[in-house]
């Protein structure tokens, strides 16, 4: 579904761009102010490993291939800001460094498959989720079905657009190409699917869209005077575990799997050869300094280890580049344990320059010292968050 320069218009393309790039500043702001330190290292590992399965081709009819979309996967995992940076992302990285997305039709790609196939089916998703209950199989029957129609909405935007651009008549684009990313639709929804069945079973802690009753608690900190540092210490340690494992999984797609994809041409390239209008796209892509153009290095030439080679850099660029600088610290539940009961206190978000302490819904020891400077705890670290108390 990527389109490539040629495919629509100048009015369209600056449209859809403006467009794209304020959903990615609002997307940017937002995404920094609600994920915490521990949850930017999963961008980058969900971005390669959306890449990698973007490059996996399987066939779906004769002639036709499809792949991988992952903008639903990527919301319901991180959140529909997050999930909409991850895609951004991904698209990116692929007109510049593989000069497989049009330069021009950028924002069109980034509206058609972030924001209709990323925001638009994770409303879709939300509302499923909602009306199927709260347990593990009416989470995964809301994201298969959404999975699947977030692709056949991305696919009708996709028509609409070459259709406003003058490259081909409505009336043969849409159902074309509606009825060729219904079946793609359905790959879709396996994979996100099993890859969110496997983290709902492993790490549902992972899952920002996950009902509060299917999560299980990560991080219990020891009795008041203990220290809560090594708790800590461990969630992280676990978080980068289940990152590295995705990493792993993401680095064999593209090594060992994404050479042998299907050569068929996707369900747009399928499209536009049978209604004639292939020949709209440029002959060369408008950006010439792409490295690996095509997913292959071009001092080796076409070959399996020449895109296994170009994949592996593109996996790693993700896993390497920039996140979202969080402005926030995410505080985790804490279970305490007083006269042999167990309480929860409040999930809260607290500024960076504020000590958790400084809450008075959450029953730190840091409490008792509010407008002190001379307390049993003003000079050490409180028990609870290992902040330094004086703050409070």
């Amino acid at each position: 579904m990527h389109i490539p320069d040629g495919f629509v218009n100048l009015p369209v393309a600056a449209v859809t761009g403006v467009v794209s790039a304020g959903a990615l500043g609002y997307s940017l702001k937002k995404a920094g102010k609600e994920l915490g330190e521990q949850s930017v290292p999963l961008l980058g590992v969900t971005a390669a490993f959306v890449f990698a399965a973007q490059m996996l081709n399987f066939p779906v009819a004769a002639g036709t291939s499809g792949h991988f979309l992952g903008a639903l996967m990527a919301c319901v995992l991180l959140g529909p800001w997050a999930g909409f940076l991850v895609i951004t992302a991904v698209l990116i990285l692929q007109a510049l460094l593989m000069a497989d997305v049009g330069i021009t039709a950028l924002g069109a790609n980034v509206f058609n498959m972030a924001i209709i196939g990323g925001w638009l089916g994770y409303a879709v998703f939300a509302w499923l989720r909602r009306l199927l209950g709260r347990s593990s199989t009416g989470f995964l029957a809301a994201v298969a079905i959404a999975s699947w129609l977030a692709v056949v909405l991305a696919s009708a935007s996709c028509a609409l657009q070459l259709w406003m651009s003058g490259t081909t008549p409505l009336q043969l684009t849409l159902p074309a190409m509606v009825s060729v990313h219904m079946i793609i639709g359905v790959g879709e929804a396996l994979i996100g699917t099993a890859v969110l069945a496997v983290v709902l079973r492993a790490r549902p802690d992972l899952i920002r869209s996950l009902p509060p009753a299917l999560r299980r608690p990560t991080l219990v900190p020891e009795a008041a005077g203990g220290a809560s540092g090594s708790a800590r210490w461990a969630q992280t340690r676990k978080v980068g575990v289940f990152a590295l494992v995705a990493l792993v999984v993401a680095l064999a797609l593209v090594i060992f799997v994404a050479p042998f994809a299907s050569p068929w041409p996707d369900g747009l390239e399928k499209v536009a050869e049978d209604h004639g209008f292939a020949d709209t796209a440029a002959e060369e892509p408008l950006w010439r300094f792409s490295p690996l153009p095509d997913y292959t290095v071009p001092a080796m030439g076409e070959g399996i280890w020449s895109t296994a080679i170009a994949g592996l850099v593109g996996v790693l660029v993700l896993v390497a580049g920039p996140g979202p600088r969080p402005g926030t610290q995410s505080r985790l539940s804490l279970t305490l344990d007083r006269d042999g009961g167990q309480r929860t206190a409040a999930a809260i978000v607290a500024q960076p320059t504020r000590s958790p302490c400084q809450d008075s819904r959450v029953p730190h020891p840091g409490n008792r010292n509010r407008g002190r400077s001379n307390g049993p705890w003003a000079r050490w670290p409180c028990a609870w968050c290992r902040c330094p108390s004086w703050w409070a």
